[in-house]
């Protein structure tokens, strides 16, 4: 009985072409040896490459060297060849060729046999062919090997004065040889000389040379990657120590540690200094993150505590006492005002750390402080809000962002001046720039405070800020925007009399401020 699940499966199985099975991906090998090595520890590469390196500058002066040597032997051989051709040509013109009278009367040379026999250099024998190629004489030291003459030999004429050299194999022995052909003053082909050398010591030098060229080379990588892996392993013992130091530091999450500083002033020196400066970046950015995230934690929950206390209220019924209902909302709007510019803050920090591009239109900075005025009244209080000086000026920027920080300025004064105090919002030109500022006459800013005052989450007096609303990010943003159009910030401050911010924005050329107009 065929089950149901063949039947399903039957259908589709004979209406599948028949496919082969998809070959596995092959990796070459040079992929393979590169995985080997990214798992071989660093110690050990560096030490198999200062081995290799060595080895490829060792192998091309050994090649180098043997070459060279050949060379020179072989030039000394073919030296050795040409002094003794003209040596034995020398004793051929003294006593080998004497001149006899025939019974006809006429004199004619006649070639001694044994003239050849003079030359009693051991390491070189020499042989007189006639010209018809049959052996004519020959020194005694040369009957081991006993050389024929070759064809190409009898090809040879009386100006062909440098001969020909080749090398055969006697017996196992190369010999190489020098033939001549030997001629008369008066131009006549007289036979051929072959001088001859074995080359058995040459051979012999040379494979001396190649042992120890070999044997050498192989100490020398041996010595050389011991030092090596031992260089290695003391120049690399300082950063195991950082890496140690560092694991330490990350397993006890102790950003205060350091990594101790090596006497020597090179790169670990450098290395180790710049990590320690990481490091309190690092311990820096921490701490400031966790104080950020606990004062953001306590401004969140400030308006939103009072603005569930409103929301209770108005759920008891304060909707039927009208005084009662407005102040309710009044205070719901105000903390809602709060939690905007908290969150704009934030977002404004967030676009400068990105990069965000800023808009670059006229700006009248004049209309533009009046509205930052009228949007800070409400805020104010019992503190006196002022316009002091106000030229009208253009400027060329974001118009967003440049009403965010004076607003961020004129926030931070107001929350810093004590009631019955004075804030003044002035715009006036200084040089080729336009000066936003805002006075006022609060606690003021110490000496030792302001270098810190545009860091981002410092705040002066923390309980005072938490009072009124600040996170520590408006003066920060302040110096972002000022900075983004080209200028910059200042502040004069004295502790009990009050402070005095800037925002110093460029003016326009004048040809483009003319075509504006």
């Amino acid at each position: 009985m065929t089950d149901i699940n063949d039947k399903l499966v039957q259908p589709s199985l004979a209406s599948a072409p028949d496919q082969p099975p998809a070959a596995p991906l092959r990796r070459l090998p040079w992929q393979h040896l590169r995985q080997s090595l990214i798992a071989v520890p660093f110690r050990v590469r560096l030490t198999l490459l200062y081995t290799s390196l060595f080895s490829v500058a060792l192998l091309v002066i050994g090649v180098g060297v043997h070459f060279a040597v050949a060379q020179a032997l072989y030039a000394g051989v073919q030296s050795d060849l040409t002094s003794a051709t003209q040596q034995v040509r020398a004793i051929l013109n003294a006593v080998g060729l004497q001149s006899i009278r025939t019974p006809s009367g006429q004199l004619q040379l006649y070639l001694d046999r044994d003239f050849i026999q003079l030359f009693t250099n051991r390491n070189i024998g020499a042989q007189f062919f006639r010209l018809d190629g049959t052996l004519v004489s020959n020194t005694p030291n040369l009957e081991p090997y006993m050389l024929p003459l070759p064809p190409e030999a009898l090809q040879l004429t009386s100006t062909n004065t440098n001969g020909i050299t080749l090398v055969r194999d006697v017996n196992g022995v190369p010999v190489k040889s020098l033939i001549t052909p030997v001629v008369l003053r008066d131009g006549q082909l007289l036979g051929f000389l072959q001088v001859s050398r074995p080359l058995d010591d040459v051979a012999d030098t040379l494979t001396l040379l190649q042992q120890i060229l070999l044997g050498g080379g192989m100490i020398a990588l041996i010595v050389t990657g011991l030092g090596a892996m031992y260089l290695s392993k003391r120049a690399l013992r300082p950063i195991e120590q950082i890496t140690s130091t560092a694991q330490s530091i990350v397993r006890a999450e102790d950003l205060g540690r350091r990594i101790p500083e090596p006497a020597q002033r090179d790169e670990l020196h450098q290395l180790t200094v710049t990590i320690n400066e990481l490091l309190s970046r690092l311990e820096q950015l921490f701490s400031t993150q966790q104080r950020f995230v606990a004062d953001v934690s306590h401004e969140l929950r400030t308006p939103l505590t009072a603005m569930q206390g409103n929301l209770e209220v108005l759920d008891r019924g304060a909707g039927a006492d009208p005084a009662l209902l407005k102040e309710v909302i009044d205070d719901m709007r105000r903390e809602t005002a709060r939690l905007i510019r908290m969150v704009n803050d934030l977002l404004l920090l967030v676009q400068s750390e990105t990069h965000v591009a800023l808009r670059h239109e006229p700006v009248e900075l004049d209309t533009l402080l009046l509205e930052v005025f009228r949007e800070l009244r409400p805020l104010a209080g019992q503190v006196r809000l002022r316009i002091g000086a106000e030229d009208q000026i253009l400027v060329y920027g974001d118009r967003d962002r440049i009403k965010q920080a004076l607003l961020n300025l004129g926030v931070n004064a107001l929350q810093y001046t004590p009631p019955g105090g004075l804030v003044v919002l002035g715009l006036e030109r200084y040089e080729q720039f336009a000066c936003l500022s805002v006075a006022d006459t609060g606690v003021g800013i110490s000496e030792a405070e302001r270098a810190h005052i545009f860091d981002r989450f410092y705040r002066v007096d923390r309980s005072r800020s938490r009072h009124s609303g600040g996170a520590g990010l408006g003066l920060s943003i302040v110096k972002w925007v000022a900075e983004a159009h080209s200028g910059y910030v200042t502040v004069a401050s004295e502790v009990g009399r009050g402070s005095t911010f800037a925002i110093y924005l460029p003016l326009p050329e004048p040809a483009v401020s003319a075509g504006a107009e």
